[in-house]
């Protein structure tokens, strides 16, 4: 990374998210009063005093887990400590300093990084004096901070920007095609995401809703830098429950709304459901990019493309446009066809047409059907031109918007689609009348 490295460590429910978020400045990670709910790593850009530096957030340390995803989070913590440059270990005053801190201390110190030691939970002058204790954990002078009311945390990145060794010039990159990965609880999102990165960057667990950040993985492919942003399952609106689950939800709908494409990944051991169908018609609302991936197809026995394609259309009928991919992320099979088939999707949400062009075929379509009628009024389109890409925007004008009916309007998308491609994408169609331009 061109960027130094701050990692922010602990044991569980200390506030490690809320410290995250402070730096960074909006609620990224997801903050809840209960252990375990950071389990992957989260990593975004920050500055303090003109510098910069990439903060990473990550889940309670427990340094003996004995369940798989509590491995999978120590592992990750591993890795996080293993690539910064800085760790902030972060503790909490009103718990004092427990067996779990000296442990941590203990690991840390092993690893050879320079160490902040930030006594969080300090909200007033009594909490701040007992910062004290946490000297007998012996890595260093504790910073007493509160990160749910920022007390402290300026000093804290005052030191923190003292220690930073000096940021390397950043390699000018082309810029990112942004790629939520999202679907129903346990179809395969994180393994699919391990499967493209070729690295154990999500944690994957058989328990669904292992993912609950959004967690984005930047990759190169043939020069082209792709952000995958790994998301936790989508439930359908009736089963999710309050709390953690329920900002899980709200922060997928937040990753499609920021990415470009959608990769919508079923379990083809399901076939699909309505929940699927749900999730394929927010991200068409968002107007992103959509691309189906039927996962576990390794599992299928008769595996017939061409009635399994009829199905899938059947049941996101609105989505006719998308392509559909079969693939196993645990195997491999397939997953190479999933980057070249996102790089296609960007480039037909890019792609921009000359004026003249878009007349052309749009006056064709209009001399070729009948147009819609009100009273003694006939619809005219005097001319259209696309005004925006990504998704690809079309303003037409009218002698009189309202009688552009939804027939007719997808009537002439589907035109545009015959002639331009426009594949995996969906159309904005813009309609007003001469005296509205």
């Amino acid at each position: 990374m061109s960027r130094p490295i701050v990692a922010i460590v602990g044991r569980p429910n200390v506030g490690k998210s809320t410290l995250y978020n402070k730096i960074v400045g909006k609620p990224v990670a997801i903050t809840e009063d209960q252990p375990g709910t950071t389990r992957d790593r989260n990593i975004a850009d920050a500055s303090w005093r003109g510098v910069e530096f990439t903060l990473i957030d990550t889940g309670g340390l427990e340094l003996k887990p004995d369940t798989p995803v509590g491995r999978g989070i120590k592992a990750q913590i591993d890795t996080a400590i293993r690539e910064a440059d800085i760790i902030i270990d972060l503790v909490d005053v009103a718990a004092g300093a427990t067996a779990a801190d000296f442990e941590v201390a203990d690991m840390l110190r092993r690893a050879g990084k320079p160490v902040l030691l930030a006594a969080n939970k300090a909200d007033n002058d009594r909490l701040e004096a007992q910062a004290v204790d946490f000297y007998r954990l012996g890595i260093g002078d504790p910073v007493a901070i509160s990160s749910h009311h920022g007390r402290g945390v300026a000093e804290l990145l005052d030191r923190v920007v003292e220690l930073l060794p000096g940021n390397v010039p950043a390699t000018p990159i082309a810029e990112a095609v942004k790629v939520a990965i999202v679907g129903r609880p346990n179809v395969g999102k994180s393994m699919l995401l391990n499967a493209l990165v070729g690295d154990e960057r999500a944690i994957v667990d058989d328990a669904p809703g292992t993912t609950r950040d959004a967690v984005d993985t930047l990759v190169d492919f043939h020069g082209q830098s792709v952000l995958l942003i790994d998301t936790a399952g989508i439930r359908r609106r009736g089963q999710v429950k309050v709390g953690v689950e329920r900002f899980s939800v709200m922060r997928t709908f937040r990753a499609i709304d920021r990415a470009d494409i959608a990769l919508l990944v079923l379990d083809a051991t399901e076939m699909v459901t309505a929940q699927d169908a749900h999730i394929a018609g927010y991200i068409q609302e968002a107007a992103r990019g959509i691309i189906i991936v039927v996962n576990k197809w390794d599992l299928i026995k008769e595996r017939d493309t061409a009635g399994w394609n009829k199905l899938v259309r059947s049941q996101i009928k609105f989505a006719s446009y998308a392509p559909i991919l079969y693939t196993s992320a645990k195997s491999g099979q397939g997953v190479d066809r999933i980057m070249p088939q996102v790089i296609q999707v960007y480039q037909e949400r890019t792609k921009r047409l000359a004026t003249a062009t878009v007349n052309n075929i749009v006056q064709q379509a209009v001399a070729s059907h009948t147009r819609p009628r009100a009273g003694r009024r006939q619809l005219k389109i005097f001319y259209a031109t696309q005004a925006e890409v990504n998704p690809p925007t079309f303003v037409f004008f009218t002698n009189d918007s309202s009688m552009v009916h939804f027939s007719y309007r997808r009537y002439l998308e589907n035109r545009l689609r015959q002639v331009f491609g426009f594949t995996g994408t969906p159309l904005r169609l813009i309609f007003k009348t001469r005296r509205e331009s």
